[in-house]
């Protein structure tokens, strides 16, 4: 996600980075710079013109020229004007005075609304809510079909919508048992089309009039970057929608839907989705995602994702195994597991601060080889797991053979986890936290 879009503004960014002053030539130099990256990243051009604008009128007056540090507070503007252009703050989904929350899903065939509606369920029934989904597209083939595996998935309700029915009468019907159910949000998918025709959003029209939703979110494919901000504001004119979810951002080293998108229409990006599965939705916070694009970093959704993971229960018994120099093989294969449900390893070591993706170009991060390492310690007994060092040939060999790998793959393994352990043992004892980076960073190549 924005990795040539950060790449490129970190280059950029770092020949001022460092200086003690800074003219007008220079600001426009690097401006220019600024410009052509975010164009190249497909960042609409009036969004472009107006954000250099901004940057520039700050860059050349007193706020940079005063400075004791121009190069970083110049890094500072643009931090705040990418801030900005992308909403400045996090806006969430609303909470009416009574319950439900009714949440229509509108957009384009194809651009993943139904599965932003299973992820939406997914999140809101981890806050401890109760989520209820209405199919409500009756034309594409296997859409109601859909939405139901993504609720028997979740253990959640979902309307037993038919494609025979009356579109106005499945989403009164959903309501009412919604309500009877005593659910705390409802998720109604609607139809999309290839694009935005007449009667599609006629359709949306009459659903909206009669239901009255309190957020009409827009789910919008980034991969299709321009196209993706002209169909928004189709959408926004003619059914004035709340915000937006962006689908698909894992695979958009671009980021240009997301820079654009609302300052074009005025309307929040509320989340991304950055996988296929129902755990692979984020809330879109602005001033953290500007922070990754330049290059410093996303430490508080890294510490969400971790919190997420691992329970402070768990946390607490591993530091104490930590300190004991007990950490045992089976400990290391369980927390490998809680990692892989983090997602990509090369999104979260993005997350520190100094780890932007041109820095990781070479990295060779493979969440197949956690696989690989989960496969070895699952060939071991249980008690080759608890104490490595009963592993001889004849154990290294049968577990090679088990775990369809090789001797070596294994002496790696258990050499690895011996220096990650003294490693850990040192990190647990170490006060200062900047010390304390510099030795995960020195950990990151194993």
């Amino acid at each position: 996600m924005f990795e040539t879009l950060s790449d490129k503004l970190s280059g950029s960014l770092r020949k001022v980075r460092g200086r003690g002053r800074l003219t007008e030539d220079n600001v426009s130099q690097t401006l220019n710079e600024v410009k052509m990256a975010l164009l190249e990243a497909d960042v609409n051009f009036r969004v472009v013109k107006a954000f250099l604008r901004s940057v520039k009128v700050r860059a050349v007056g007193e706020e940079v020229q005063g400075s004791l540090t121009p190069g970083q507070q110049f890094i500072k503007i643009v931090n705040e004007e990418l801030t900005e252009m992308m909403g400045g703050a996090n806006s969430g989904l609303m909470e009416p005075e009574a319950a439900p929350l009714i949440t229509m899903m509108v957009g384009l065939q194809g651009s993943g609304k139904t599965s932003s509606a299973g992820k939406l369920a997914r999140l809101y029934q981890s806050k401890g809510k109760r989520p209820y989904l209405i199919p409500a597209d009756i034309y594409r083939p296997a859409a109601i079909q859909q939405l139901q595996v993504l609720a028997d998935t979740l253990g959640i309700s979902c309307y037993p919508s038919r494609t025979e029915q009356n579109l106005l009468e499945i989403v009164q019907k959903g309501l009412e048992t919604a309500k009877q159910e005593e659910a705390d949000v409802v998720f109604i998918d609607t139809a999309g089309r290839l694009h935005i025709d007449e009667e599609l959003m006629e359709e949306l029209r009459r659903i909206k009039t009669f239901v009255a939703p309190h957020e009409i979110l827009f789910v919008a494919d980034a991969m299709t970057g321009q196209e993706a901000v002209s169909v928004a504001k189709g959408f926004n004119d003619l059914l004035d929608i709340t915000g937006v979810i962006l689908t698909k951002m894992d695979g958009d080293a671009r980021g240009g839907a997301a820079l654009s998108i609302r300052a074009i229409t005025q309307k929040p990006i509320k989340f991304i989705a950055v996988g296929e599965k129902l755990e692979n939705l984020e809330a879109f916070y602005p001033e953290r995602i500007a922070s990754r694009i330049l290059g410093m970093g996303d430490m508080l959704s890294l510490i969400e994702k971790v919190e997420d993971s691992f329970s402070e229960r768990e946390a607490l018994q591993m530091q104490k195994k930590i300190l004991s120099n007990e950490f045992t093989l089976e400990d290391f294969r369980d927390q490998l597991r809680s990692m892989r449900k983090m997602g990509s390893m090369k999104d979260v070591i993005g997350m520190l601060p100094g780890m932007s993706a041109s820095s990781m170009k070479d990295a060779n991060i493979d969440n197949k080889k956690l696989l690989h390492i989960d496969a070895i310690i699952s060939s071991m007994t249980i008690k080759e797991r608890k104490n490595h060092n009963l592993m001889n040939g004849s154990r290294r060999l049968r577990i090679a053979k088990g775990s369809g790998t090789t001797v070596s793959e294994i002496n790696r393994l258990l050499k690895q986890f011996i220096q990650m352990r003294k490693m850990m043992q040192k990190l647990s004892k170490v006060s200062n936290p900047g010390k304390a980076m510099r030795m995960m960073q020195d950990m990151m190549p194993n």
